[in-house]
């Protein structure tokens, strides 16, 4: 039995990924910040990624087989606020545990991000070159430049994902089901194109990626591109909420604080190829969600931080 590292294990990658792991087989064990999940199936340890000098021995001591570090200041107004803090936790943090992870000889998976591209011309691929907006979009860049610079063996997957959480709002998706569930009305973006792969969809894909033991610069996307406007419509008429209580807007009507990238539609045939099999899309992603919805799934979830 693997012994597995998921950092950042309350977030809504983590959990997802931690039980999907165990589901197969994994022995996990999961870095929290500073709260403990309750019942889950997995071990636990409290890691604050902010102190630097501590995290080789952490991760010594954890006597793992493996790491996918998707721990992050993933929130983009508070990386705006503290970019030191974003520099050290999505930058610097990823480094020096993928430095330990070498010497360990053990895999290390660094989850990085869509919005290293500037949105301009959308379709991006692994080797096109990024240009982040934001703070937020810069650490996470610098961190994959210090995780290649440590390991040249690390995966590095950039990501955008939905489901459920946790804290019951991390994702696009609860955001939608929050709202539409209660006959509140939202905007949603038109303009704002992304490419997004249903959490459970992005586990299993990363799980295979690290028993193929793939290296460098993978996309980790849905093979379908689509607005958040037509993202929420697709997830309202699944649920059966009424779809027009969704005002489609732009973004530049939505008056948010941190400037965010628009066409992030990605390309991911270079994943595609080296696991040999087509990328789920987002029907697909909406209809799983839709079933973990209902065999309970988001009430499991959120009774680990109850």
């Amino acid at each position: 039995m693997k012994r597995l590292l998921v950092t950042g294990v309350t977030g809504l990658l983590g959990i997802n990924l931690a039980l999907d792991a165990v589901k197969r087989g994994y022995q996990v064990l999961g870095w929290v910040n500073t709260r403990r999940l309750k019942g889950v199936p997995f071990e636990q340890d409290v890691v604050s990624l902010e102190y630097l000098s501590l995290l080789p021995e952490k991760l010594e001591q954890a006597r793992v087989d493996a790491v996918i570090h998707c721990a992050a200041i993933a929130n983009l107004d508070l990386a705006q606020k503290d970019p030191e803090l974003a520099k050290r936790v999505n930058a610097e943090a990823p480094g020096v545990l993928a430095e330990t992870a070498r010497k360990m000889g053990i895999p290390f998976v660094q989850i990085s991000t869509d919005s290293v591209f500037d949105g301009a011309a959308g379709n991006f691929r692994e080797d096109d070159l990024p240009n982040p907006q934001n703070i937020y979009a810069q650490s996470k860049l610098a961190g994959e430049e210090a995780v290649r610079q440590a390991y040249p063996d690390a995966l590095i997957a950039r990501v955008v994902f939905y489901g459920w959480s946790p804290s019951g709002s991390r994702s696009l998706a609860e955001f939608v089901y929050n709202n539409l569930s209660q006959n509140k009305p939202i905007n949603g973006f038109t303009d704002s194109v992304f490419s997004p792969l249903y959490v459970r969809d992005l586990a299993d894909l990363l799980l295979l990626a690290l028993e193929k033991e793939l290296s460098g610069t993978y996309h980790f996307f849905s093979g379908q591109s689509l607005s958040k406007y037509d993202f929420a419509v697709g997830l309202a008429r699944r649920f059966g909420f009424d779809v027009s209580l969704i005002t489609p807007v732009l973004t530049a009507q939505g008056g948010l604080q941190t400037k965010r990238p628009l066409n992030l539609s990605m390309n991911a045939e270079k994943l595609q190829k080296a696991l040999d099999q087509d990328l789920p899309t987002v029907d697909h992603g909406l209809e799983r969600l839709y079933q973990d919805w209902e065999n309970g799934l988001r009430k499991q979830i959120l009774t680990f931080l109850a």
